[in-house]
């Protein structure tokens, strides 16, 4: 992966930066379990569980939070 994936967490809207903490938390995964065959195996552990979706939305929730703040909240635009 190239050092420069992410040059920022300034974005021009709320719905960008939500977006972004979306791709976060893809990469996190990726990064964590580069095997793609791998990923695509576990995925049925997850994909109709409750727990886990609700849990990888908390992640998603807390890179938002950090773009937020990056953003001053989107105050000034």
């Amino acid at each position: 992966m190239s050092e420069t994936w992410l040059p920022t967490l300034v974005t021009q809207t709320p719905q960008e930066g939500y977006e972004l903490a979306v791709k976060l938390s893809r990469v996190a995964v990726k990064m964590t379990q580069p095997d793609g065959d791998v990923r695509a195996k576990i995925r049925a552990d997850y994909e109709h569980d409750a727990n886990a979706l609700i849990a990888a939305s908390s992640v998603v929730a807390v890179h938002f939070q950090t773009i937020a703040q990056a953003n001053n909240h989107w105050k000034d635009r």
